[in-house]
């Protein structure tokens, strides 16, 4: 792999963040039009990593990401692509309901990619840091000790606060999980965008995103829903070796299963999902 740790210089102005394409190229395509449509430059647009996953087009998500020179980290799927290990490594269960998934989608991708898209997967960070808005910044997939690792917003406190520690970070932005959430605690931030390429379980096909800003040099932030469209992303899933019930879920919102999440974001299934802007 590439050098772990990326620096960039200082950003200012918007900045957009999101994460967890999964293949979905017809939501990779409307946020880049967001994009467009918002003015941001691409060295002002952050991708959490995972761009490729459970849906049908990982090369063309690969090529569209490449070529629009945005500032994108390693997640999981890639260093494990990149590794030539045989599953996610997201440390499923044996048997469980989204290991036996694992054992369809992943092989479909090997299969996809080729040495080339492999190579250029290999040059990506696994973090990034940079100053913005006064503010010292890292971007992770899962955590920094194990990118795999799942955190969620009922994640105790502790947990997160050793990553900021390690990092010396005022805001953490993370990806990995699949459902956006902001915890602040003592001036610090954890800000996960949510991902793009499969809803957040809360009953509708819509995906998240996030929005920075340094408006009169004051730090804010935004999670907002992108809709796309799902019916074509689900239908390309069709016929294809991966999950029929993930292309079911591009469509109801409504995750096959809870077998990744706590007890509190479990008991949140098809449950509406409203952010208000902040400043931190």
């Amino acid at each position: 792999m590439a050098e772990k740790l990326k620096h960039l210089s200082p950003l200012k102005g918007k900045i957009l963040v999101f994460g967890g394409v999964y293949s979905n190229l017809q939501a990779l395509e409307a946020i880049q039009n967001l994009a467009l449509a918002e003015g941001i430059a691409p060295e002002n647009i952050i991708c959490t990593g995972d761009i490729v996953a459970y849906c049908a087009q990982p090369k063309a998500c690969l090529e569209l990401i490449k070529n629009w020179k945005i500032n994108t980290i390693a997640g999981n799927v890639e260093l494990n692509l990149c590794e030539g290990d045989n599953d996610c490594g997201c440390n499923f269960s044996e048997g469980s309901r989204c290991d036996t998934f694992a054992r369809q989608w992943y092989p479909y991708l090997q299969q996809e990619l080729n040495q080339e898209d492999l190579d250029w997967m290999a040059t990506l960070p696994e973090f990034l840091f940079f100053e913005y808005s006064g503010k010292k910044v890292s971007v992770l997939h899962g955590s920094f000790f194990n990118t795999s690792e799942f955190i969620f917003k009922s994640i105790p406190w502790n947990i997160k606060h050793k990553n900021f520690e390690a990092l010396k970070a005022d805001v953490i932005l993370a990806g990995h999980c699949g459902i956006p959430f902001a915890d602040e605690n003592n001036g610090k931030l954890w800000l996960n965008a949510g991902v793009i390429g499969m809803p957040a379980n809360d009953g509708t096909p819509k995906v998240w995103y996030a929005l920075l800003n340094d408006t009169n040099g004051t730090f804010t932030y935004e999670i907002r829903s992108l809709n796309y469209d799902f019916e074509t992303a689900a239908v390309l899933m069709k016929n294809k070796p991966l999950p029929q019930t993930y292309a079911e879920t591009l469509k109801t919102g409504i995750w096959d299963n809870c077998e990744i999440l706590p007890e509190i974001e479990a008991s949140l299934q098809g449950k509406t999902i409203d952010f208000l802007g902040a400043t931190g």
